[in-house]
């Protein structure tokens, strides 16, 4: 759990534009195993706000919502920050994050990067899933990772919801005035309607072992020492 903490504040600390305040008020919190588990408590307390929609273990309650369990602690902090600042815009996380202080988004992003995310057991074509993961490996593994658990500043993709993948490329693909600054959408303007079908039935299935959990993490740490 000690390695699992120190790689995850290594992580935080490459985030160029998370604020110096924040950064150092989570250094304070993970500096020891006592104010970490006060954090963890913490976050856990107030993502009772982000329950109704992401589940209160982070794994989302609807469809077209993503998971936030075990998702990239680095890039969950910095979306509570871009919807705070307005760089982003959502009619409910826009509010919610400006209503919460700048701790509150440091132990929520903490509590459900901690989280296990649930497996997908429903069924799917083969040609469409091999189909999919050809997309993937030849089109996203640069930023997300081989086995879509994120980079540094990127997401994971891997186990969210079907419909929320399928929906966010389709906004990139049609050039979403909220998602204006995006690389996503050069990237997603080249799928077809039929390739983004594909690539969130991969994606929405994918369950990286343990071990390959682990080893993303540590990655993450060692670009963070660089």
């Amino acid at each position: 759990m000690r390695i699992y903490l120190c790689l995850l504040l290594s992580c935080l600390a490459t985030v160029a534009s998370a604020n110096e305040e924040a950064m150092a008020r989570f250094n304070y919190l993970m500096g020891d195993e006592g104010r970490r588990q006060q954090a963890f408590e913490a976050g856990r307390e107030r993502a009772l706000f982000c329950s109704y929609c992401h589940g209160e273990t982070g794994n989302s309650r609807r469809p077209h919502i993503p998971n936030l369990a075990g998702q990239n602690p680095v890039y969950l902090f910095s979306a509570f920050e871009k919807f705070a600042s307005g760089e982003r815009t959502d009619f409910v996380m826009s509010k919610l994050a400006a209503n919460l202080t700048q701790e509150d988004r440091v132990n929520i992003a903490v509590y459900f990067s901690q989280q296990p995310v649930n497996k997908v057991v429903l069924s799917v074509d083969e040609d469409l899933r091999r189909r999919g993961a050809a997309l993937f490996r030849n089109t996203c593994t640069g930023c997300h990772g081989q086995q879509a658990l994120g980079m540094e500043n990127t997401p994971r993709l891997a186990g969210q919801p079907e419909e929320y993948l399928n929906k966010a490329l389709t906004r990139f693909r049609e050039n979403d005035p909220s998602r204006a600054g995006s690389v996503m959408m050069s990237i997603a303007s080249l799928l077809s309607k039929e390739d983004i079908k594909a690539v969130s039935a991969y994606l929405s299935r994918l369950q990286p072992s343990s071990s390959e959990e682990q080893a993303n993490l540590a990655r993450l740490g060692r670009v963070a020492a660089q």
